[in-house]
């Protein structure tokens, strides 16, 4: 388990554009286990590639005309068992921190594990989730 000062300002930076923050399996259960509409779930981390990419493309692919109904975020290393059942969700995907997940009505429509993001700029990475709005959203 990482500190929580370490890491409130890397939550924040989700928080603070709308992200509900999912600390436990319940909350998660509420949220994925909607049969309508379309959730953006973004499994954060303390990696830099969760810092330079992943929230910064995520945070970017908003500035959209189509977009999810609900944002939410997990953190991994921080609410672990918030974390464990929001990838139960996301099999046959294996465990991967920083992730980007899109569901509609439930089910998992687009996912971006971390060899997706890493190295990419976050450019890429909000244009890759803007082309799943479209067609999701």
């Amino acid at each position: 388990m990482y500190p929580a000062e370490l890491t409130a300002p890397m939550a924040k930076e989700l928080t603070d554009r709308g992200f509900r923050a999912l600390t436990s399996p319940q909350e998660v259960d509420e949220v994925l286990g909607k049969d309508k509409g379309t959730v953006l779930l973004v499994i954060n981390s303390v990696c830099g590639c969760a810092a330079a990419n992943a929230r910064p493309g995520a945070l970017m692919s908003l500035e959209h005309e189509k977009k999810p109904d609900t944002l939410a975020t997990v953190f991994a290393g921080v609410d672990r068992e918030a974390t464990a059942r929001a990838r139960e969700y996301l099999v046959p995907y294996p465990p991967s921190s920083p992730s980007i997940a899109l569901f509609k009505d439930g089910k998992l429509v687009h996912f971006l594990e971390r060899h997706h993001i890493e190295g990419r700029p976050a450019e890429v990475i909000a244009a890759n989730l803007k082309m799943a709005y479209d067609t999701y959203c």
